[in-house]
């Protein structure tokens, strides 16, 4: 079983930046992709970016170029730089890890809110 536990969200003007964190409790293996999700209101969890162990990552079109996923394999952590932050990006953010055979682990989310 996998725990995660996001940290980092919160209030920023339109421009600015935050960090996220999420640190995985149990076994994560090396074929497992960390990842970021979120969720606005009204609207579907979209996959916002993602990582396998060896670095390769994949980002959602609307934040290319803005957004930077990181992993540390050591310490079952993934982390997301986000910069030039837009009102469109407030959502709940939640981490996740995606296991061979599709097994979904989520954390409980971390609430962004980018004021215009």
């Amino acid at each position: 079983q996998v725990q995660l536990v996001e940290s980092g969200g919160g209030l920023v003007q339109a421009g600015g930046s935050l960090r996220l964190s999420c640190v995985a409790s149990g076994q994560i293996f090396s074929s497992d992709v960390m990842g970021w999700y979120r969720q606005a209101p009204g609207k579907q969890r979209e996959l916002v970016a993602r990582i396998s162990s060896g670095g390769s990552t994949g980002y959602a079109d609307s934040v290319k170029g803005r957004f930077t996923i990181s992993r540390d394999n050591a310490k079952n952590t993934v982390t997301l730089q986000m910069n030039s932050l837009k009102p469109e990006d407030s959502a709940v953010y939640y981490c996740n890890v995606l296991r061979i055979g599709l097994t979904n682990y989520w954390g409980q989310g971390t609430q962004v809110t980018v004021s215009s």
